[in-house]
């Protein structure tokens, strides 16, 4: 491809409003361009490497026995009614009806779809296991799009998904895709953790994340560098600090004049933060809820949110907060009536904690559980931090931010008994079919790719997904000899069926050798006025600094020799 004639130009600065190093690269390298919040379109550079890694995640799909077809973006709102997940996903449901008022949506994913299709392709236990997969744009109604192509509102994903005959059956799969999804990040050139995470609005019982570690990555990894236990902080456990023994004592009231934080309360009466009980007041789907939980750990509202059962949980307003008849800044579960408390496992272990009197400027010492309040359900809802204890093997626990690039679920049968997707074992009774779902955002993983392999100067890009191998590079192209070599050399390279991107622009040495660490092809080769002095050109790797001369009746053998080493090394 010349560069004179490739549809996208560079830029020398990013827009102000590019907040990660992939949205700042890609913009410009001029890769993709934003038509709205959130979206945006792929410009020839990135659809190259894009088509890479989705060849990359069929190859390793099709090895572990997944079978692609392609699903509808267009969708009936009512099996997702039917299902009961148009109120999980909400308003992240792009839905409206059509010319005869029947309501559709846009696919966020394919699970109601397949699982309907499977409910009518299979009936025996001999059709399993199944595992279908396809590569198809979804869309998602983002509040807060954000870093490029991280966070948007339509975007590919590949999404497989396996039907087996029981548990056992769906262990086997879920273990066959973790290994795929391996060796896919393997082969990307992109070094992952996989984390144990939350299932969501997907729904299902256990799930995964694939983990990036990067310092631009919006998700927090709590992880046991002794051990390896590793979970995205929405599920992370750990061990709490212990407090000492002591015996219970009375309970005793203290004027607190102008005390309403935990922190205030702390330097005020002299107490650590974690000889306090707090009090926060949320709604849970319409119901005014109280969570007690010890004042030095904060609530994990992923966690209360699953024990509640909840769609949509929020912190109570000021308002809320007055009309069920609570002191802020001085409330506690002592003596509440008709009004669900939660409280973390944290109360359980301590005594003798200082909380609110439910009346202003006054607290209450030596307040114990059970004995002086009561709770409707005692659970881990705590934000898991680093320091605390591992939960496997005790050790102290790390953070560390993360990119997601992957989640696999293990769904089970809700969906398949929600939609009728059964099959007949060898005695002729029927079981609803056990399902899992597999999902890796393509665009997501063009841009953390981007986000781990990059310089100051712009992207380095992994030989696998460079959207070319090598950057012809001819200086002084008003120079007929170098021009004619570089004429020859580049028809030679694509002749030998090379990636080759031809830099055939009359610029400065500068331009083209800034464009060409931005754009960040794995193999420069550069012919001038200088190197024809030898019959030669000057190749360099894009992620080292050494180059060499090599005559240019070798070039092709060297670049194959160059290639072939650097896509063995990705190889898995």
């Amino acid at each position: 491809m010349r560069l004179s004639r490739l549809f996208g130009k560079t830029q020398r600065e990013a827009p102000a409003e590019a907040d990660t190093v992939s949205h700042q690269l890609l913009l410009k390298t001029g890769m993709i361009n934003q038509v709205a919040a959130g979206v945006y379109t792929y410009l020839p550079l990135a659809w190259r490497s894009i088509r890479k890694i989705e060849n990359i995640i069929r190859d390793e799909m099709d090895k572990a026995d997944g079978q692609e077809l392609m699903m509808p973006a267009l969708q009936p709102l009512e099996i997702w009614q039917q299902s009961g997940r148009a109120a999980a996903f909400g308003k992240s449901l792009f839905t409206f009806s059509d010319r005869k008022r029947r309501k559709l949506c846009l696919g966020p994913t394919h699970e109601e779809v397949i699982t309907g299709l499977t409910a009518y392709n299979v009936q025996s236990y001999r059709d399993l296991p199944l595992l279908v997969y396809h590569i198809q744009t979804k869309f998602r109604d983002e509040p807060r799009p954000r870093g490029g192509l991280l966070r948007v509102r339509e975007f590919t994903m590949k999404d497989l998904y396996s039907f087996d005959v029981d548990e056992e059956g769906l262990d086997q799969s879920y273990k066959k895709m973790i290994q795929a999804y391996r060796n896919i990040y393997g082969r990307c050139g992109l070094p992952t953790i996989c984390v144990e995470a939350d299932s969501g609005a997907i729904g299902g019982k256990d799930s995964h994340e694939f983990m990036v570690i990067h310092e631009s990555g919006e998700d927090e990894v709590i992880h046991c560098p002794n051990c390896g236990y590793a979970a995205n902080t929405s599920t992370a456990q750990s061990i709490k600090s212990k407090i000492e023994s002591e015996e219970p004592l009375p309970l005793e009231e203290v004027a607190t004049p102008g005390v309403t934080t935990i922190e205030g309360l702390s330097t005020f009466l002299g107490v650590p933060q974690s000889h306090t009980l707090k009090v926060v007041f949320y709604t849970a789907d319409g119901e005014f809820v109280i969570v007690v939980i010890r004042g030095d750990i904060g609530v994990n509202e992923v966690k209360l949110n699953n024990i509640l059962h909840c769609i949509e949980l929020r912190l109570a307003t000021g308002a809320e907060v007055m009309e069920a008849g609570i002191v802020a800044g001085s409330a506690s579960p002592i003596g509440i009536k008709g009004i669900k408390v939660i409280g973390d496992d944290s109360i359980t272990s301590g005594v003798n904690f200082v909380a609110g009197a439910n009346k202003p400027d006054t607290h209450l010492r030596n307040v114990n559980y059970p004995r002086d309040f009561r709770v409707d359900l005692v659970a881990d809802i705590a934000q898991a931090k680093a320091g605390e204890g591992c939960p496997k093997c005790g050790g102290k626990l790390s953070s560390t931010s993360g990119i997601e690039v992957g989640h696999v679920f293990k769904l089970g049968t809700f969906l398949s008994e929600a939609l009728g997707a059964s099959f007949v074992d060898p005695r002729g009774v029927s079981h609803p079919i056990v399902m899992g779902c597999y999902g890796i955002g393509v665009g997501r993983l063009l841009a953390a790719i981007i986000e781990h392999s990059h310089d100051g100067k712009g992207i380095i890009w992994p030989l696998s997904v460079a959207p070319y191998h090598i950057y012809l590079c001819p200086l002084y192209m008003e120079n007929s000899q170098v021009a004619n070599a570089a004429e020859s050399l580049y028809a030679k390279l694509e002749g030998e069926g090379l990636e080759v991107l031809f830099d055939d622009r009359e610029e400065s040495p500068g331009v083209k050798f800034n464009d060409a660490d931005l754009l960040g092809i794995p193999i420069r080769v550069t012919i001038s006025p200088r190197t024809m002095e030898t019959n030669s050109a000057e190749v360099k790797r894009r992620a080292e600094e050494e180059s060499q001369l090599v005559p240019l009746g070798e070039i092709a053998k060297k670049l194959k020799e160059l290639i072939k080493g650097g896509l063995a090394a990705l190889a898995v």
